[in-house]
């Protein structure tokens, strides 16, 4: 593998094309560092993003961190679609954009310093010294530095820029419930529902106002199906709203219990 300091090749398979992507120096121990030592973070993810994408298509991530999904999004769209990328810290977006321009992707991927959410705004992120993808807009009583970043309401921030939506992952460390409320009257326009990636963890989204439940019956709204994204067999597993909310309850009854999954809503690749 290919490697210098700040930068890496890729080791994705199915990429047609040598994609750098631009990366943390040590003090990140998880998404940069992985992606030094291997290359590649969450390989079925990844595997997932490149099956369920085809050129023209638009790709929305929010909570971009350095851009690693939209480097592999940009990729599969190409030139005639669209990479809408948003990420709030400006260390992440510096890294995000400095890829983008080194694969040639500039005009595909459109990157905004900022997060979504249900309306339109302003918040803190609180910023984690480790882990350069966990910054959250929440306090939770850890002490960590903060810095004030901007909110779009995704719905009419997107609706103004594209005219489809084809995959949509969101990974805000907690913030998820006003992403996909935000985005929802949008949905509601569109001739296709897109499928939906969504990092789900009930402690995250309580301390941040909202609760798993809460997450798992608004995308319930949508009628669509839902998985949850084994990372281990590699497999999507069936499920449903009734399912994944009994789980956050069952999570929420643990305290301090951090679970997660990633799941996905609409219908599973073929």
């Amino acid at each position: 593998m290919s490697k210098t300091r700040d930068c890496v090749t890729l080791q994705v398979p199915g990429l047609c094309a040598q994609i750098t992507a631009f990366i943390h120096p040590e003090q990140d121990r998880f998404v940069s560092r992985r992606l030094r030592e291997e290359g590649i973070w969450e390989p079925y993810e990844s595997a997932l993003v490149l099956q369920m994408l085809e050129p023209g298509q638009v790709f929305v991530d929010v909570g971009a961190n350095i851009g690693y999904f939209s480097l592999l999004a940009a990729h599969r769209v190409g030139a005639t679609g669209a990479v809408m990328a948003f990420e709030p810290d400006p260390g992440n977006h510096a890294l995000l954009v400095r890829s983008a321009t080194a694969n040639g992707f500039s005009q595909v991927i459109h990157a905004e310093l900022a997060g979504l959410a249900e309306c339109d705004g302003e918040a803190t992120l609180y910023l984690s010294e480790d882990n350069l993808g966990d910054h959250q807009i929440f306090a939770t009583g850890q002490q960590r530095d903060t810095l004030p970043i901007r909110l779009l309401q995704g719905g009419a921030f997107l609706g103004s820029r594209v005219s489809r939506l084809d995959l949509v992952k969101i990974d805000t460390q907690g913030s998820e419930y006003g992403v996909v409320k935000g985005i929802m009257p949008l949905l509601g326009t569109l001739a296709q529902l897109p499928r939906m990636i969504i990092e789900l963890t009930p402690l995250s989204l309580r301390q941040c106002g909202s609760s798993g439940r809460a997450l798992i019956e608004l995308l319930a709204e949508l009628g669509q199906d839902m998985w949850i994204i084994d990372h281990l067999e590699h497999r999507l597993v069936p499920s449903t709203a009734a399912e994944l909310a009994q789980w956050c309850d069952d999570v929420d009854a643990v305290p301090g219990d951090a679970g997660f999954m990633n799941i996905l809503v609409g219908p599973a690749p073929v």
